[in-house]
């Protein structure tokens, strides 16, 4: 069993390695399209995977006549069940589920135990602590690459000074921005407690997303900024030591003018949003009331009161200052909140709102269907866009 664990995880490591991952498009790639291997012996039944049928069904396989049980793993992928694929004579294990609503979807291969990525699959999805295989369904008229002006996404990195650490961000230029002069409102987006700066853009598809609500008319040219909520590597919930704000010091002290001393923003209160989910709700909230003066939009996707607020006492008590501020109510032009009826946090997404509405606030509030996944929020990102800077 040890040989076989070490053959696993060989075969995981090398099969991410030899990944070329192109940010603007996370295709499938088919047998066709990759070169033939030389000189490494019999390479097993040629295979796709994952395979997209036209009724949205997909299709997951894996090659290994050894193994005793493989299985399809995935946070994203609805009605998977257990994900027990099956065994063909030539040893090639194959599951189909769906079919799924167009979209985006994370997950990985258990063999004997040992997750890997499919070895069959370029197109990969990075969370806090690892990465996943990305399929990708086609069948959305606003999250499929379409033919569309598209803008660009840069990985940016920075030093940190309020943390004294070098760091990563993810950044969205509408079309047409790099061969122009204009300047652009900006809309800072942030993740959840299991993802990281570049999980946006590859299972939440922000960047087609904005390349289509922008081509259809729905939204206005925008600068989108996704930085890494996290700032302790592979920690369940943002980082921090000491009761510090690690993340809110970084993005008021770092983030923040970074992108307004290096791309073509509006810096005033009217052109900024800010909005997240889950881990990054409880951060907008934080940023966003203790800030107020700075923002007009604010979005909290399946998340409440109390996350990430800091400091001693309720998050209402942090904050009472802010939320009873008359005079920072008016300039406050959206604040939206939304969690699926399924998702355990929306007790308190509605604690929240009537929190809000006690002291003065006006919410908007949708519950929407299913729990805490990403079909909920690519969705929210969608209906909350064109309400900015409008």
């Amino acid at each position: 069993m040890t040989s076989r664990l070490i053959k696993l995880a060989t075969v995981s490591a090398m099969a991410l390695a030899s990944f070329t991952f192109t940010q603007s498009t996370h295709a499938q790639a088919t047998p066709e399209s990759r070169p033939a291997r030389q000189g490494r012996g019999p390479q097993g039944p040629r295979i796709v995977s994952p395979e997209v049928s036209g009724d949205r069904k997909l299709t997951f396989r894996f090659t290994d006549a050894k193994a005793d049980a493989v299985r399809v793993t995935s946070p994203d992928v609805p009605d998977l069940g257990k994900g027990d694929m099956t065994k063909a004579e030539n040893g090639t294990w194959e599951l189909t589920v769906g079919p799924v609503p167009a979209g985006a979807y994370r997950y990985a291969f258990s063999v004997d135990g040992v997750s890997i990525v499919d070895p069959r699959n370029y197109a990969i999805s990075e969370s806090n602590d690892h990465v996943s295989s990305l399929a990708v369904v086609r069948g959305s008229d606003v999250m499929d690459e379409t033919d569309v002006p598209h803008g660009a996404v840069a990985a940016v990195a920075y030093h940190s000074k309020s943390l004294d650490r070098d760091r990563r961000m993810h950044v969205y230029t509408p079309p047409g921005y790099e061969n122009g002069t204009e300047k652009y409102p900006v809309f800072y987006l942030l993740h959840g407690a299991g993802d990281c700066d570049e999980a946006w853009t590859s299972v939440g598809r922000a960047n087609f997303i904005l390349d289509n609500l922008i081509a259809q008319k729905k939204a206005v040219p925008m600068i989108v900024v996704m930085p890494a909520g996290h700032t302790t590597h592979g920690a369940g919930f943002g980082g921090g030591r000491g009761g510090r704000d690690e993340f809110g010091d970084d993005f008021n002290g770092d983030i923040k003018p970074y992108v307004e001393s290096h791309y073509r923003t509006i810096n005033d209160r009217e052109h900024r949003a800010i909005a997240g989910l889950s881990m990054g709700g409880g951060q907008t909230l934080a940023i966003a009331f203790s800030h107020l003066a700075d923002y007009s939009y604010v979005g909290v996707f399946s998340s409440g009161a109390g996350i990430g607020g800091g400091g001693g006492g309720s998050w209402e008590d942090v904050h009472k200052a802010d939320l009873d501020n008359a005079e920072l109510k008016p300039g406050l032009k959206l604040l939206w909140l939304s969690t699926g009826n399924k998702d355990g946090l929306l007790p308190r997404t509605k604690a929240t709102v009537e929190m809000l509405k006690k002291h003065g606030f006006d919410p908007v509030f949708k519950e929407s269907e299913r729990g805490h996944v990403w079909l909920n929020w690519r969705d929210y990102l969608v209906e909350f866009t064109p309400r900015l800077f409008k």
